[in-house]
This record gives C-alpha cells, structure tokens and sequence, in this order.
C-alpha cells in the first residue's frame, strides 16, 4: 500500500519556543492517534524558516517534553474516547 499525503492528519500540535523541537499527535487514515516527536524548527541565517529532524535531545528539551506530556497524554486519551 503507497503511502497517501491525503490521508495524514495532524490532530494536535505543540513547539517548544525556545529549542524549536516539535511533538504532534498524528493519525493515518482509520488508523490510531499517535505520538511524533519532532521535527525541530528553526530560522536560518538568511531569515528563512526551516526544519530538520528531533535528533538528539538537550536537557531544556527533555525538561519541556516531560511539562509537556500530561498535556499530551489527556489529549490523546481524548482522542481515543472520541473515536470509541
């Protein structure tokens, strides 16, 4: 099966502003709501703005992840109440 950009949805999103990582809830077609961390934002020298993947993580954002998953998780469970 050819993967399908159409199907691909981002159910909810959060940034940390100071490190530009990422985290997501995303959900494929039918499929379950699930968790991406990443990409990380950023702006280039030349005023563009542009991605790159999470990589490795600093302590700042491991700090803001772990603020940031009970958020995350009511969310998700949220989703999953909504689609039972």
């Amino acid at each position: 099966m050819a993967y399908d950009a159409s199907k691909d949805k981002v159910l909810a999103s959060w940034e940390n502003e100071e490190t530009g990582l990422q985290i997501s809830i995303n959900q494929y077609g039918d499929g379950d709501p699930k968790l991406q961390i990443g990409p990380r934002a950023y702006t280039r020298k030349d005023g563009k703005k542009s991605s790159t993947k999470a990589g490795r993580l600093t302590v700042d954002d491991v700090l803001w992840l772990s603020e940031t998953l009970e958020e995350v998780a009511d969310k998700m469970k949220e989703l999953f109440l909504d689609e039972a």
